[in-house]
């Protein structure tokens, strides 16, 4: 996999919000109930790991706009929820792209996060994130046929909560699975499956057809889940932080759409980000774009939140967690900055 460009700096203007009276880099306290400010102090920088969108906003000429705005980004290239918490935890980041389930991990462990943009597949059901890779041999056509198999299972990542969410549906349970404690990194589960660590492992939809060309033999079923959250999580102090907050109006604005311009633009997307720089071929980039689903930007993030909810439940029950109000993880003042700058392309009904 080919490493992302450097640290992209986009030229600063404008200027509001002096930094505090003790006169060191942090900007003036801003609380969670205040509005938003709306306008750029110069020189604000926020660290952003969000690899595919940094690609987008590159290739869609929106760079322009968080210049034209005063904000410096300073891309990282770190995705997922392990990554991200142990960046924060080392004040190395802002914020991150990550799905649902590391705000909730953040939130059991000690690390402060709010969430500040959720985004939804359109059609989700029919564009899984992830389906269920089945090793070589192995005779699995349904999420019944888990019962006694050796499943790939991280607890703090999305793919572990997919994990028991499935055996729910199926009526199963922890005891009636061997789950293999597993981060999912890299091609870490598709290896194991290759080898026959595991029986079965969450893996990207999108990578199916190549884990079964590497794989002869291997399989992959549906999950019947949906598993579409995508989110943008930042250290709480960042997001108190009046000159960060700022910063990252104007981001989450840009991020709406850049989504809503990779939906216009898939051959663009594809060779900005799944070629550059992740090193696709052309080939099988094209194969990518064909099984990811439109992006959609809700009106509302009440069913988002909801969906959270039931997710943080599941896991406090299942991994012996404290319970949680995920109302507490999520700062609403950034849903109608992401919705007016979708305008009449958000999303509502079910798929919201």
């Amino acid at each position: 996999m080919r490493t992302p460009p450097p640290l992209l700096a986009v030229a600063l203007a404008g200027a509001l919000f002096a930094t505090s009276a003790c006169g060191d880099d942090a900007g003036a306290q801003l609380e969670l109930t205040a509005a938003l400010p709306d306008k750029v102090a110069g020189g604000t920088a926020i660290r952003i790991g969000d690899p595919a969108v940094q690609a987008i906003v590159q290739a869609s000429g929106l760079d322009k706009e968080l210049s034209q705005a005063g904000v410096e980004v300073e891309w990282a290239n770190i995705s997922g929820g392990p990554q991200s918490i142990q960046a924060f935890r080392g004040d190395k980041l802002d914020c991150s792209a990550v799905a649902d389930i590391p705000s909730l991990f953040a939130a059991w462990t000690g690390t402060s996060t709010k969430i500040v943009f959720q985004s939804v597949i359109v059609d989700p059901i029919n564009h899984p994130i992830y389906q269920l890779g089945v090793a070589p041999g192995v005779n699995v056509t349904s999420p019944a046929d888990l019962r006694g198999k050796k499943i790939a299972y991280s607890a703090g990542q999305a793919q572990g909560a997919l994990v028991l969410r499935v055996l729910q549906k199926a009526g199963l349970t922890r005891d009636d699975v061997t789950l293999v404690e597993l981060t999912s990194t890299g091609d870490s589960y598709v290896t194991a499956l290759g080898s026959k660590a595991v029986d079965v492992a969450p893996i990207g939809a999108a990578h199916v057809k190549i884990y079964k060309a590497k794989y002869p033999g291997g399989g992959a079923i549906l999950t019947g889940i949906r598993d579409d959250a995508s989110t943008l999580y930042c250290l709480t102090k960042s997001v108190q932080d009046a000159e960060k907050a700022a910063a990252l109006k104007v981001y989450v604005g840009v991020r709406a759409k850049a989504l809503l311009w990779q939906n216009a633009n898939p051959d663009g997307y594809a060779k900005a980000y799944l070629q550059e720089v992740q090193g696709l071929s052309a080939d099988d980039a094209k194969d990518v774009v064909a099984v990811d689903g439109k992006k959609g930007i809700p009106a509302t993030w009440d069913n988002a939140i909801e969906r959270l909810q039931q997710t943080a439940d599941l896991l406090a029950e299942q991994q012996d967690r404290d319970k949680l109000d995920v109302s507490t993880l999520v700062d609403r003042r950034f849903e109608k900055v992401e919705a007016d700058a979708a305008g009449a392309d958000v999303v509502t009904g079910d798929a919201a």
